[in-house]
């Protein structure tokens, strides 16, 4: 018999087993994903910066770095997350100094995030009216300060759009890295609710998580509304 229709509906909030787990599951999962947002965004930006700084409409276009930031970009977001988790397990084990537990998930996590959000980023920035970044260059403003005082600062909104697009993609990419040893809502999920038959351990997970994702996006878009002054 399948282990789904064999699910036992009057089990339901009553598995001591998922409310014993769950707790610990849940941090781990909101540990891994944050630390590695976190990680992500602070030097995915700076390049995702300079990826559009120097681009043909950027503020010092330089084709030959345009392209070779570009392409490493690229490559970073075209590796499979599965498979980069096996290139950075020695990394991982000179970091955290295991392969096993939440913490491990970290550096993997972290790695994908960096182009992913860069990307996202330097999209960002292209959004920001030229006729901004002239005046204020006119004024005398150096390309730094136009840089992170003028085009960061009319990204904001944008830029928090896509922290909050990273951080879900990380919610899902940690669910993965939760099957092979690294804790969380996807060890819980798995190991319990799949190997050992627990139905209703998967579906409660696997809801929890869509709550989670919802939870997260209703907070992004509340953040983007405070600080977009253009509404």
């Amino acid at each position: 018999m399948n282990w789904v229709t064999a699910i036992d509906y009057g089990s339901y909030f009553n598995n001591v087993i998922f409310w014993q787990r769950i707790g610990p599951a849940l941090w781990q999962t909101l540990g891994q994903v944050t630390f590695s947002c976190l990680i992500g965004v602070l030097l995915g930006l700076p390049i995702g910066l300079a990826v559009w700084a120097t681009s043909p409409v950027g503020l010092r276009p330089q084709r030959l770095i345009f392209r070779v930031t570009s392409l490493v970009v690229d490559l970073g977001r075209a590796i499979p997350f599965i498979v980069l988790m096996l290139l950075l397990i020695g990394f991982t084990r000179l970091v955290v100094g295991s392969i096993i537990g939440w913490k491990a998930g970290i550096p993997p996590l972290a790695v994908g995030c960096i182009p992913f959000y860069a990307r996202l980023a330097e999209n960002a920035f292209r959004g920001v009216a030229v006729g901004k970044v002239e005046a204020a260059l006119m004024a005398g403003a150096s390309r730094w300060k136009v840089a992170w005082g003028v085009v960061a600062r009319e990204a904001a909104p944008s830029l928090v759009a896509a922290g909050t697009v990273t951080y879900i993609t990380l919610i899902g990419y940690s669910m993965i890295t939760g099957t092979i040893g690294a804790g969380g809502l996807g060890d819980l999920v798995y190991n319990v609710g799949y190997t050992r038959n627990q139905g209703d351990i998967f579906v409660m997970v696997v809801v929890l998580v869509v709550v989670l994702v919802e939870l997260v996006q209703l907070l992004g878009d509340w953040v983007v509304r405070r600080i977009d002054h253009t509404r």
